[in-house]
């Protein structure tokens, strides 16, 4: 009973400790107060300002030094608003900001270092200094990472430029349903948003890169979301039913070699001869060390003697002439024969017969008459002659 009692004290202890702090608040059911909202700062929370100064600085690269130089001014004026001093070194490619004595909020110096991490990353100044609102984030991807290869690299990240911003498009479109302002360029990847869109922007940005999704798939997800987010019925349930899933195609897989399995042995494999053993089979332990030198030595001269030759005939490759052409078949060659022949035959009897046409031309017609029958040669004794 005694033990009892004691449990029962210690019990109603613990109750009332454990309720000591868990009174109900009169804010805790109120419908019309929003807990996530963030309340603008106001300079009278901290009349005092800060105590010590925080700066950050950060390098740009060398092509934005024209544009810094014409835009800060506005930027300088920007940060004026909230206390904070702004510095644009040249000599050595650095921006600088810091508190001063009229800062109040001391959240807003990490909101100025954004900011100049965001102009050094080829941000515009007018979308840079949104980022001062405390609604508005940033993310600077980092992609150079993720990638060794620096052609696939290039490759991957086009896929979010496209050539000559093709795919502007869909960027426009990854801006709209992520409601954040997205910028490429070089090795990262700046976005501006809410905590929310950021987060999908990085997962888009890193899948593509890697190779897991292309950006496409994702804009038709985020679309389906958008409507899905429209019915209330439906709120409260796992959309994964309604999102279309996406496979890889034409992926290129390294095909397992099976290797082939050797029977089981239970002893061991036989011990390979060692440079000792081989050399007392070949007798060359036995050898002295100039005789062993002279081998080596004929060995080298050998190998020396076949680079050489082989040097040479590459060498005279070059020299050689061209083999010539292949002879025709024997059918042709044949046919080719007896055409010749025709015309040879044929010249012939053309020389011939413009021989007597010429010989009659030469004849006068006066001899020819006065002349008596003995003298005028007949065509048959003079072919008798000529034969």
């Amino acid at each position: 009973m005694e033990v009892e009692n004691a449990e029962k004290v210690n019990l109603e202890q613990k109750k009332k400790h454990k309720g000591k702090h868990d009174k109900p608040k009169p804010w805790d059911e109120d419908p019309n107060i929003d807990r996530w909202k963030i309340e603008k700062f106001d300079p009278s929370w901290n009349p005092d300002g800060l105590l010590e100064v925080s700066s950050f600085s950060t390098i740009f690269p060398r092509y934005r030094e024209k544009y810094l130089q014409e835009a800060w001014p506005k930027v300088k004026s920007a940060l004026k608003e909230y206390g904070i001093a702004a510095e644009l070194n040249l000599v050595e490619g650095s921006m600088t900001v810091s508190t001063t004595r009229k800062t109040r909020d001391p959240y807003v110096i990490i909101k100025a270092r954004d900011l100049i991490k965001l102009l050094s990353r080829s941000v515009p100044a007018p979308q840079a200094i949104k980022i001062l609102d405390d609604e508005m984030q940033c993310d600077i991807i980092k992609i150079g990472n993720l990638v060794r290869n620096k052609e696939r690299f290039v490759k991957r990240r086009q896929r979010l430029v496209g050539p000559n911003s093709s795919t502007l498009k869909w960027m426009q479109a990854l801006e709209i349903l992520t409601s954040c302002y997205i910028l490429v360029q070089g090795n990262t990847v700046a976005a501006m948003g809410s905590f929310k869109g950021l987060k999908q922007v990085r997962r888009i940005v890193e899948d593509c890169v890697e190779n897991k999704m292309h950006p496409v798939y994702h804009i038709k997800i985020l679309m389906m979301k958008k409507e899905l987010e429209k019915d209330p019925a439906l709120k409260n349930e796992n959309w994964d039913r309604f999102l279309p899933t996406f496979k890889k195609k034409n992926v290129q897989t390294k095909k397992v070699k099976s290797k082939e399995k050797k029977p089981y042995t239970p002893f061991p494999p036989p011990q390979q001869p060692s440079n000792i053993d081989q050399e007392l089979e070949s007798g060359e332990y036995f050898l002295s060390e100039k005789k062993k030198l002279a081998k080596k030595w004929e060995e080298k001269q050998e190998k020396q003697a076949q680079k050489t030759a082989e040097n040479k005939r590459k060498r005279e490759a070059a020299f050689v002439p061209p083999k010539e052409p292949v002879k025709q078949d024997s059918n042709k060659s044949e046919n080719k024969e007896e055409d010749v022949a025709a015309l040879a035959k044929s010249s012939k009897q053309k020389a011939k017969e413009f021989g007597k046409q010429k010989s009659l031309q030469n004849i006068n017609a006066e001899e020819y008459i006065s002349a008596p029958a003995a003298e005028q040669p007949s065509k048959r004794k003079r072919k008798s002659k000529h034969t």
